[in-house]
């Protein structure tokens, strides 16, 4: 009886190992990325102020390049244009280019055809081929730190290529206006991706 019982115990302790041993590594291996890089190209509206009261839309777009790495988190790039041609009738323009960098997260839905991203980006804006008050008169160009926070859908089409049916960003510069030096922009895109295995 002793033997039996031994033999029960060392095969129940056997087949629990195994079975622990086969779960573990779907544990402990994280969830690889279906599309560990995503390239996208976006038209943008950009809402911008001169100073506080004083709003104005650029016209522009950007090229994103973001590559996943564990779970939903990864890393985004976005290089953006924007041009006003004559801002508030005042007969000056403004162009502006802005190039952020930082973390993005991204939950899909099992077996659904959208993905929803939210980011913080951080970088540098340049305003150029404008008027920006400095210290010993105007000059026609300027750099400043950039900040993003927003987020957006892409619906997939198909393997390979997703809309980018929704980009909605919080744009804030710090380029010389006169005032607060302070521009809280609002960001709306949309566009195409590419995905990439």
């Amino acid at each position: 009886m002793r033997k039996r019982l031994s033999s029960l115990l060392l095969m129940g302790t056997a087949t629990v190992g195994t079975i622990t041993a086969g779960a573990m590594p779907a544990q402990v291996t994280p969830a690889q990325p279906k599309y560990p890089l995503n390239v996208t190209v976006t038209y943008n509206a950009t809402l911008s102020n001169v100073i506080t009261s004083s709003h104005f839309w650029m016209q522009g777009g950007s090229v994103q390049i973001h590559g996943q790495l564990w779970r939903g988190w990864g890393v985004a790039a976005d290089i953006a244009g924007a041009q006003a041609g004559n801002v508030n009738a005042s007969g000056v323009g403004l162009d502006m280019v802005t190039a952020t960098f930082g973390p993005r997260y991204t939950w899909s839905p099992a077996h659904q055809r959208y993905a929803l991203f939210g980011q913080v980006l951080a970088g540098i804006a340049k305003g150029f081929n404008s008027v920006f008050p400095a210290a010993t008169g105007a000059i026609s160009s300027n750099n400043s730190l950039a900040l993003v926070l927003g987020g957006g859908m892409n619906v997939a089409l198909s393997r390979h290529v997703a809309v980018r049916a929704l980009d909605a960003d919080w744009l804030r510069t710090q380029l010389p206006n006169g005032t607060t030096n302070v521009q809280n922009n609002l960001r709306l895109g949309a566009g195409v991706v590419f995905r990439f295995r």
